[in-house]
C-alpha cells in the first residue's frame, strides 16, 4: 500500500505545480499584455454591390 501512496502523492505534487505554472503564466500574460494598446476597430464594410463571375473553365467570353 505505501507504493500505491507515494504514486498518488508524486501525482499531487505534479497537478499542484502544474496548477502554480499555469496561474504564474497567466498573471504574465495579464501584465504584459494588458498593457498593450487596442487599435480601435476597422470600420465595417457596406453590404451590397455586384459580384464579379470568374471563368475558370479556360473559355474566354
Amino acid at each position: 500500500m505505501k507504493h500505491t501512496e507515494e504514486v498518488i502523492e508524486r501525482a499531487m505534487a505534479a497537478v499542484a505545480a502544474a496548477r502554480m505554472k499555469r496561474e504564474r503564466d497567466a498573471e504574465w500574460r495579464k501584465r504584459t499584455f494588458g498593457r498593450i494598446d487596442m487599435s480601435p476597430p476597422l470600420p465595417r464594410l457596406k453590404r451590397g454591390g455586384i459580384q464579379l463571375s470568374l471563368q475558370l473553365d479556360g473559355s474566354a467570353r
